[in-house]
């Protein structure tokens, strides 16, 4: 291993806005057993790492405390009982925290090579949205051809990946966004119908179309009832974040009398062995995709490591389309 001493990267200072993120000079990690060191190019940036930011997602036991969950470069060390990497590897990775630095520390599992013809700017955004969207979608809400499928966000990271993979697969596919330039961008993207819930009750157009069989939400709040009413019989609601809270009365009566499921799941706390089986499936079904150009980030913007204070900004305004990226040691 031929790693540095030290490096730069981000930390929070404490919890609060953008502000608090600071750069700052950090020890290099050295990869444990089945770990790797990527050298990172660029990090995605993520809802997650505003949480985190203002002290309402602390990382898991034994993680970084520097925010970052995903991002791609070049593997820089190998921790023991890694056999499928090698030192110089073009990676994309997700990351249990520490994404934000020149050095990132990762179980080996959660590492995929970058898909065949994409820079390292784009494959940085590929980890935290394709685990998020695959293992909810298609491994959780069983999302299959010729159902209608609901993403709320559909302009988000999010958004925009499940859009492209629900109709990579056959799904009808509805979302919501909140511009007309938004929506069209789902449009663009798969989406047969984009409703901008300013102006339209996402409810009223999907009991048109005989419910939605699958819906992804990250709203919570007053959307929780909703989208249950925009259910199809049978149909599944997968929960996984609540930007307008958690809590919320629900009549369980319609739930039982048509057959609804409620399910959801956060990532980032799940196991290496979890993960792994996710990332597993997504080289196997995903990638694919990728190579044959049916599925590609969608790029709002990019700043430097030092400003990671304006990409949160950025993200925070919800003008942005698409993936917001940190540039660290492009190349």
């Amino acid at each position: 291993m031929d790693l540095p001493h030290t490096m730069r990267a981000v930390e929070i200072a404490k919890p609060g806005g953008p502000e608090v993120l600071r750069e700052v000079e950090r020890p290099v990690p050295v990869p444990g057993a089945g770990q790797v060191v990527v050298r990172m190019a660029y990090a995605g940036v993520n809802r997650p790492d505003a949480l985190q930011r203002a002290g309402a997602y602390d990382p898991p036991p034994g993680a970084s405390d520097l925010p970052g969950l995903e991002g791609a470069g070049v593997i820089a060390a190998i921790g023991a009982g890694v056999a499928r990497w090698k030192v110089g590897d073009r990676v994309c990775a997700l990351f249990p925290g520490g994404a934000y630095a020149e050095h990132a520390a990762t179980d080996a599992g959660q590492v995929l090579p970058v898909p065949d013809g994409m820079t390292l700017r784009e494959a940085a955004c590929l980890p935290e949205t394709c685990f998020t969207v695959w293992s909810n979608v298609f491994m959780r809400g069983g999302l299959q051809a010729g159902e209608r499928f609901l993403v709320h966000g559909g302009s988000s990271g999010i958004g925009t990946t499940a859009i492209q993979l629900a109709h990579a697969f056959g799904a009808r596919v509805f979302a919501t966004a909140g511009s007309a330039k938004k929506c069209d961008a789902c449009t663009r993207l798969g989406a047969e119908r984009a409703i901008n819930y300013r102006d339209e009750d996402f409810v009223a157009v999907l009991r048109g179309e005989g419910g939605a069989n699958l819906i992804l939400d990250m709203v919570g709040g007053d959307y929780l009832p909703r989208n249950l009413k925009a259910l199809a019989e049978d149909g599944r609601l997968v929960q996984i974040a609540f930007l307008q809270g958690p809590k919320v009365a629900v009549n369980f009566a319609p739930l039982m009398m048509r057959r609804l499921t409620i399910t959801g799941s956060t990532l980032r706390p799940q196991s290496d062995a979890a993960k792994a089986a996710i990332a597993a499936e997504l080289e196997a079904k995903v990638w694919p995709l990728i190579a044959a150009g049916r599925l590609a980030p969608v790029m709002d913007s990019e700043f430097q490591l030092a400003d990671a204070a304006g990409a949160h900004a950025r993200m925070e305004s919800s003008e942005h389309i698409g993936k917001i990226v940190l540039a660290i040691a492009p190349s």
